[in-house]
């Protein structure tokens, strides 16, 4: 049995304004081949399927019509579970249809953990999969009134483990063949490294837990969340599949990866990773103006033909606001785009109603961008309150998972 894991697609997603679809599109194209030529029976998508809990119908129908596209090849089963993007609501709606093509999907916690159990069997193997998907707070512990930022961050964390802990023991009762278990999860394990797109990705400290909380019984942690490739606490069998496309500019500089399973005689043979292509072309250029005028000569396009687009970061130590419209022009005659120019050694300090003034600035900020901005014009040092900010994310989290 050979399974494939893959999490963080964020279908919907828009980089600094500009609309992903295109390489998004690419990625799912080349997947469904991947699975085809190297026979790929099991694929396991952990969380984040979407951007936003709100897809566009043009994020939905990339969705269906990849999953539709699978059901005559040699992907038998397929299981996807929720992320914190995602709305329960909108995964779980076609469950009953999407059974029927042998996809099992899990878009939130239910009141009996049994439900995100799923047992496997292809021609000649069979594995248990344990499909959690991101446990909100609420899904998990019931709050108590007055506790503070501390005890509720400790008696989540128990939670979650409980709720790892309580599927462990299912296996152990059912799995009487001794056949492969394999987690899913979305969630930051302690040690993981991020970047500037998942900044908001947890409440503080809020349910970081770490590789040895993970009961032994899984032979194979599939986690969703941190976008780039990575194991956790040394232990090769659990594992963040990364994100298939850069969703900041922060991403640069890594491989983007999928990572397949190999099941034979009982027993997980291998875990092996592939790098995918690069379907876009997201650069960054640094140095003066010249230099930078320079470098941008010198980047193609792929074999994607997708148009390039780059961040510049200039050297220049000055508070004058540059003026890149130079730059800008000779991108667009080359077939490039800069979607973001910054500063590497000093960034004048503006207020937040002089950044507010300037509509294109504002899309990139954060709420927690924000927050500290205005705490910073109002003389509130955050590292001697942090339980302010610490406060500002429980409420954001709450916002958020309203909305979704």
């Amino acid at each position: 049995m050979k399974i494939l894991h893959t999490a963080d697609w964020h279908l919907g997603h828009r980089l600094h304004e500009q609309s992903q679809y295109q390489e998004q599109q690419l990625f799912l194209d080349w997947l469904t081949n991947h699975i085809i030529s190297e026979n790929y029976e099991v694929l396991l998508i952990s969380g984040d399927v979407f951007d936003t809990g709100m897809p566009s119908n043009q994020s939905l129908t990339q969705y269906y019509d990849f999953l539709v596209g699978l059901r005559n090849t040699c992907c038998k089963h397929i299981v996807v579970t929720g992320g914190n993007h995602d709305s329960p609501g909108t995964l779980n709606a076609p469950k009953q249809l999407l059974n029927a093509l042998h996809i099992d999907v899990v878009g939130k916690a239910t009141e009996d953990c049994k439900d995100e159990l799923f047992y496997l069997e292809t021609a000649t193997e069979a594995v248990w999969i344990a499909a959690v998907p991101y446990l909100r707070d609420q899904d998990v512990r019931r709050a108590v009134a007055g506790e503070s930022f501390e005890d509720m961050n400790e008696r989540y964390k128990a939670a979650l483990i409980k709720h790892y802990t309580d599927l462990a023991e299912h296996c152990v009762r059912l799995n009487t063949h001794q056949k492969p278990v394999i987690a899913m999860g979305h969630l930051f394990a302690i040690g993981g490294s991020i970047s500037d797109s998942e900044k908001d990705i947890s409440v503080g400290n809020l349910g970081h837990i770490g590789a040895d909380d993970f009961p032994e019984i899984f032979d194979y942690v599939a986690l969703g969340h941190l976008h780039r490739p990575q194991w956790i606490g040394g232990k090769e069998h659990i594992r963040y599949s990364g994100s298939p496309n850069i969703l900041s500019f922060s991403e640069i500089g890594y491989d983007k990866k999928i990572i397949g399973l190999t099941i034979a005689d009982g027993e997980i043979q291998s875990i092996e990773e592939t790098t995918l292509p690069v379907f876009r072309n997201v650069l960054r250029v640094q140095g003066d103006v010249p230099s930078c005028l320079t470098q941008l000569n010198d980047i193609q396009t792929n074999e994607y033909n997708l148009e390039p687009w780059i961040e510049v970061v200039l050297d220049n130590d000055t508070t004058v606001v540059l003026d890149t419209t130079e730059l800008k022009k000779q991108a667009e005659d080359l077939g490039l785009r800069i979607l973001k120019v910054s500063l590497k050694n000093k960034r004048q300090t503006v207020g937040l109603e002089t950044l507010m003034e300037n509509a294109e600035r504002v899309k990139n900020l954060k709420p927690m961008d924000v927050f500290e901005k205005k705490c910073e014009e109002q003389g509130i040092d955050l590292k001697e309150h942090k339980e302010l900010a610490e406060a500002f994310k429980e409420a954001l989290s709450i916002a958020q998972e309203t909305n979704t």
